[in-house]
C-alpha cells in the first residue's frame, strides 16, 4: 500500500492510496480534482473510488467534477450532505480494494457524519493507516468567493484526529467526541500511521506546549515541526503511539492536562481543551470581521431574522 500525500488549497491534504499489485487507487477527500488526476496519470493507476470524510467544501467540493470526468466512479461517505455521493457508508462496514482492507469508523465530533477510514493489508509488514479527514482551529479564510449552498462554506478546520490536535467540535457533544478519540481511534494499533486533512501541526504543538510545558515529547516534536515548516515539508503522517505522547486531546486522563483545564471527567477535560485551543488560536491570529461573521453563520451563532 502506497500513500501519496497531496497538499492543496491553503493547508489541506488530499491522499491517493495505491494498491501496488493491481494498480487500483482510492482517493481521500478530493478538493482539487485536476491536481489529483495529474498524479493518477503520473502514477499509472486506475482510480475507482473516492472516500470522503465529511461534507465540508474543502474536503468534498471536487467530487462532482471528478465524477463527471471519471464516469462510474464510486463516491463514498457517511453523510448525505457529501457532494456527488453514490453510496452512504455505515460504521464498521469493510471495503476491499485489491489486497487493501478499509474499515469505516464513524467518528462524530467535527461533524455528525464524520467518517474515518482505517486501511491495512494482511500479511504485509507495512503498518496500517487511518485517514482522519479534517487540526484544531487554524487561520481560516482565503479570499471569499460566491458559494451555492451551505456545504460550500469554508470548513472550520477540524480533524477527528490530527498531528498533536483534534477537530473543532461543531455538530456533536463533547462525550461523542471523546468516544470517537478514545474508544474508536485510540484503540487502533499503536503503529497506525495518522493521515489528517490539514497542516496545523505547528499551531497544535504550540498549544500542547502551553498545556504541558514540562512534556519533553512535545518539546522535541515542536522543534522537529518548526524545521519541517522552514523547509516547507509536510508533517504527516504521525503514528498513534506518538500522538499518545504529545497530543493533549488523547491525554485527557493525564494529571498535567487535567490540572490545566481544572476538570476531572475526561469528556469535560476534552471540552475545556477545545475551548482553550480556540481561544489560543484567536489570540494568535484574530479573524477579520468578514471571516468571523461567516464562521458564526456556519456554526449557528447567527439566526435568521424573525418575521414581524
Amino acid at each position: 500500500m502506497k500513500v501519496k500525500v497531496i497538499p492543496v488549497l491553503e493547508d489541506n491534504y488530499m491522499y491517493l492510496v495505491i494498491e501496488e499489485r493491481t494498480r487500483e487507487a482510492v482517493a481521500v477527500d478530493v478538493a482539487v480534482p485536476k491536481r489529483l488526476l495529474e498524479i493518477v496519470g503520473r502514477e499509472g493507476v486506475s482510480l475507482t473510488t473516492v472516500l470522503t470524510t465529511h461534507h465540508h467544501w474543502d474536503h468534498a467540493r471536487g467530487n462532482a467534477e471528478l465524477a463527471r470526468l471519471r464516469p462510474g466512479l464510486a463516491v463514498l461517505g457517511a453523510d448525505e450532505r457529501i457532494c456527488a455521493l453514490t453510496r452512504r457508508l455505515v460504521h464498521g462496514e469493510e471495503l476491499r480494494f485489491g489486497a487493501i482492507h478499509a474499515r469505516c469508523l464513524l467518528t462524530p465530533g467535527h461533524t455528525s457524519g464524520h467518517m474515518s477510514y482505517f486501511l491495512w493489508e494482511e500479511e504485509c509488514p507495512d503498518p496500517p493507516a487511518v485517514f482522519s479527514g479534517t487540526g484544531c482551529p487554524a487561520p481560516l479564510p482565503r479570499p471569499l468567493r460566491p458559494r451555492s449552498s451551505a456545504s460550500d462554506l469554508p470548513c472550520p478546520p477540524g480533524d477527528a484526529l490530527s498531528v498533536a490536535g483534534c477537530g473543532l467540535r461543531l455538530e456533536s457533544t463533547a462525550l461523542q467526541m471523546y468516544e470517537s478519540l478514545t474508544q474508536i481511534l485510540g484503540t487502533l494499533p499503536p503503529e497506525t500511521k495518522v493521515f489528517c486533512g490539514h497542516e496545523h501541526t505547528l499551531g497544535n504543538l504550540e498549544f500542547a506546549q502551553k498545556v504541558e510545558p514540562g512534556n519533553d515529547h512535545v518539546r522535541a516534536k515542536l522543534s522537529w515541526a518548526k524545521k519541517r515548516d522552514e523547509d516547507d515539508m509536510p508533517t504527516v503522517p504521525s503514528t498513534l503511539s506518538e500522538e499518545l505522547l504529545y497530543n493533549p486531546f488523547l491525554r485527557v486522563a493525564e494529571e498535567p492536562v487535567r490540572k490545566f483545564t481544572g476538570k476531572a471527567a475526561p469528556a469535560e477535560v476534552l471540552e475545556a481543551l477545545c475551548k482553550e485551543r480556540a481561544s489560543f488560536q484567536r489570540a494568535a491570529e484574530p479573524l477579520q470581521p468578514q471571516a468571523r461573521a461567516l464562521l458564526a453563520l456556519q456554526w449557528g451563532l447567527l439566526g435568521t431574522p424573525q418575521q414581524k
